[in-house]
């Protein structure tokens, strides 16, 4: 510690202790900053691997600094608490508080992958103010606040870029209220909520599923208008038995974490919606079995036990997921703000662009491309994280 000329004067310190953590540390702490008249501008307390560091902020008399700190040394001596007193000239500014928020994910994150974002972030003049663990399983997740003077499309783009080079994945997203007040979740099924196609698996039934899959392949990736696709690839069901409906339904296997994901969300007081271009037939008991608040999708036409090969009403397509997800937003009182979108092809388009969060979900390039964030790990599980929800509070199954 610096000494003081004046002390009559009020100034200004940091006090940090530092050590082994044990109950009653930040007691001591403040009763002896508490003896001596402190007025206390800001703290903060962290523990990590067993070990605590706490700092106050502080303005105090400069005739009792010295022996404020011989205090602290005496006082916390006793729970092998390292002390650091450092004099200020003046009152700092209040706490900046950080723009955005980073989340890394990886099945192993490196210090490679750190110092490659961090080293990226410091070129673009980000700082980044605090670290955090998400978890570590599914994946290892990490969560970086950072803030961001100007605007923000060069580092989405860059950590975009630095996602693909690392093998990680990366997503960005405003801090505070808006990033807080998610409320409405609106996934895609097919290849998403669930393993498969459920097109594809009707289409088994037929014989067709390479001719079926084929023309899916190329909608998917924005090649085919989907109403026409999905006609196209209706017709081919003409003449199944309706028993089919319920075999394929039986067959649905569900993407790893779902239900974990969707029980999280309910407990924290989301809205779980599905949006399908697949059939309702198909969904109606995942639908009642996941306890979802929504459910849209296309229905199959059946005439005499058997399916016609043509559906029922407007087609499900791009426009219509983006309505459904409006709808739903209203129905629940939410902004778009507060909504969340979860994809994987070009029909998720319009949906994830209108979503407060867009995430592609293992997704096509044309879906990955106006993402807010892409999802490269079969695991739904990497959705909680990505909307900050740390390991220890995730529902168990």
């Amino acid at each position: 510690m610096r000494p003081v000329d004046n002390h009559s004067e009020q100034v200004f310190a940091v006090v940090t202790a530092s050590g082994p953590d044990k109950p009653g540390v930040s007691a001591a702490f403040f009763r002896v900053l508490s003896s001596h008249n402190v007025e206390l501008v800001d703290a903060e307390q962290a523990i990590f691997s067993g070990r605590i560091s706490l700092s106050a902020y502080i303005r105090v008399q400069a005739s009792r600094l010295e022996a404020l700190e011989q205090g602290l040394r005496n006082t916390l001596s006793i729970y092998a608490q390292s002390i650091n007193v450092d004099l200020r000239e003046e009152e700092a500014t209040s706490r900046p508080r950080s723009t955005h928020v980073v989340v890394v994910l990886g099945r192993q994150l490196n210090a490679s992958h750190m110092s490659a974002i961090a080293k990226e972030l410091a070129n673009l003049n980000v700082n980044i103010d605090r670290i955090r663990g998400l978890s570590t399983y599914p994946l290892n997740g990490l969560e970086l606040y950072i803030t961001i003077e100007g605007a923000s499309d060069p580092v989405r783009a860059m950590l975009a870029r630095l996602a693909t080079e690392q093998g990680v994945d990366i997503a960005i997203e405003r801090s505070g209220l808006q990033r807080r007040s998610k409320r409405l979740i609106c996934f895609d099924c097919d290849s998403t909520l669930i393993t498969g196609e459920v097109i594809e698996m009707l289409a088994a039934h037929a014989g067709k599923e390479a001719e079926v899959a084929a023309v899916t392949e190329r909608a998917m990736r924005g090649e085919l208008d989907f109403e026409e696709s999905l006609r196209e690839r209706v017709s081919a069901l003409a003449g199944l038995p309706e028993s089919v409906i319920k075999e394929t339904a039986n067959d649905i296997r569900l993407t790893p974490g779902v239900r974990t994901t969707i029980r999280t969300l309910k407990r924290m007081g989301y809205r779980v919606a599905v949006v399908s271009g697949g059939f309702i037939q198909v969904l109606e008991d995942l639908a009642q079995e996941l306890d979802l608040d929504y459910v849209r999708a296309n229905t199959l036409e059946i005439e005499d036990g058997k399916l016609t090969g043509r559906v029922i009403g407007d087609v499900v397509d791009r426009k219509a997921k983006e309505m459904f997800l409006r709808e739903f937003a209203a129905d629940s009182g939410l902004s778009m703000l507060q909504t969340v979108a979860v994809g994987d092809g070009a029909n998720d388009i319009d949906m994830i662009s209108a979503a407060g969060l867009g995430i592609a979900f293992n997704a096509k390039p044309a879906l990955r491309e106006v993402a807010d964030t892409s999802v490269n790990h079969p695991y739904m599980d990497e959705i909680l994280q990505i909307l900050g929800i740390p390991m220890e509070e995730v529902a168990s199954e």
